[in-house]
C-alpha cells in the first residue's frame, strides 16, 4: 500500500468514527479493566490513550479495574495460601488486608498513574470514598446434582446493594477520570472484596451509563463452534445458558451485563483487551469490537 492510499484509509477511519463520536458526546462509558491488558505494558499505553482520546471528545470513561493476579502474588510473597470455591476467593481478615493493599494501594495508584502520564486527570477511588459502593456479604449457595444444596462461606466476600453517584458526577464535571478499585463497605463498616466486573456494572447501571465495556482474554461470547457471535439480544443470551454454551468465567462476566441492561444501560459489550485499541474499535467503529449484547 503506497502513502496515498494509507491517506485515504486514514480519512475513512476519520469519517467513518464522527457519527460516534456525536452519538456519545455527553454520555458516560464505564469500562472494566483487567486482564492481559493490564498486564502488558504497550497495551496499558494502548488503553491510557484511549481513555485520553475519550474524555477529549467529549466522552465521561469510568474504570473499574481488577487485580487477581498482583493479589495472589502478593499473598505468594506472604505465604498466606489461596483457597477458591466457584471461581471466588475465600477471603479471611488476612487476605482482605492484602486485597485492599493491593486493589487500592498499588494496582490503583498504578492505573491513575498511566492515566495521568498520558494526558488525563484521573483520581482513584475505592468502595470506602464518600462511601461509593455500598456492600453486603455474599451468600453462596451451590446446588449440586441429586444432593442437598451446600452453602459456602466465603468470607469477606461482598456484593454490591447499591452506588453512591454524586462523587462520580462531580468528579465528571470537573473533568476528572474516576479509577475505581472494588473494595465495598457495609452500614457497620466492614471491608469487602467485590468481583470488579460486578462493580463494573452495578456503577454504569446506577450512572445509567451509554455503555458496559468489559475488556477480557477472550475475543468476545463464542458460540459451541468456539466462533465469535458479534451481537446477542438478553433473549439470545439467556439460550445460550440454557444450551450450556455460557461456561466459567465468562457466567458472571455476561449476568452482570444483563443486570446493567435491566437497569437502563443501552448496551453492554464484552471486548478483547489482547487487541491493541479495541476501546476506539468498538466504540467508533462500524464493526465494533467483540460481543454486544443489547435488550
Amino acid at each position: 500500500m503506497d502513502q496515498h492510499e494509507k491517506d485515504k484509509l486514514k480519512s475513512r477511519v476519520l469519517i467513518e468514527s464522527l457519527p460516534y463520536m456525536r452519538q456519545f458526546h455527553g454520555e458516560t462509558v464505564v469500562i472494566k479493566y483487567g486482564g492481559h491488558a493490564m498486564k502488558d505494558e504497550a497495551l496499558g499505553r494502548a488503553f491510557a490513550l484511549n481513555i485520553v482520546l475519550l474524555k477529549y471528545v467529549g466522552i465521561n470513561p469510568v474504570i473499574v479495574h481488577g487485580g487477581g493476579p498482583q493479589i495472589g502474588r502478593m499473598l505468594e510473597a506472604l505465604n498466606i495460601q489461596s483457597h477458591f470455591r466457584e471461581g471466588l476467593r475465600i477471603t479471611d481478615d488476612a487476605t482482605m488486608d492484602v486485597v485492599e493493599m493491593v486493589l487500592v494501594g498499588k494496582v490503583n495508584k498504578e492505573i491513575v498513574n498511566l492515566l495521568n502520564l498520558a494526558g488525563c486527570k484521573a483520581v482513584g477511588l475505592s468502595g470506602k470514598d464518600g462511601r461509593l459502593i455500598r456492600a453486603r456479604k455474599m451468600e453462596m449457595v451451590v446446588e449440586g446434582f441429586k444432593r442437598t444444596p451446600e452453602i459456602i462461606d466465603l468470607g469477606k466476600v461482598g456484593e454490591v446493594v447499591g452506588v453512591e453517584t454524586s462523587l462520580l458526577r462531580s468528579l465528571e464535571r470537573d473533568g476528572y477520570i474516576p479509577v475505581i478499585a472494588p473494595v465495598g463497605v457495609d452500614d457497620e463498616g466492614a471491608t469487602y472484596n467485590i468481583n470488579a466486573d460486578a462493580v463494573a456494572g452495578a456503577v454504569a447501571a446506577a450512572l445509567k451509563a451509554k455503555r458496559l465495556m468489559l475488556l477480557t482474554d477472550v475475543a468476545g461470547i463464542l458460540d459451541k463452534n468456539k466462533e465469535l457471535i458479534p451481537s446477542l439480544t438478553v433473549r439470545q443470551v439467556h439460550a445460550l445458558f440454557e444450551q450450556g454454551v455460557l461456561q466459567g468465567g465468562m457466567i458472571p462476566k455476561v449476568k452482570c451485563c444483563l443486570e446493567a441492561l435491566e437497569e437502563g444501560v443501552e448496551k453492554a459489550v464484552i471486548i478483547d483487551g489482547r487487541v491493541e485499541n479495541s476501546v476506539l474499535l468498538e466504540l467508533f467503529t462500524d464493526k465494533g469490537s467483540g460481543t454486544q449484547i443489547t435488550a
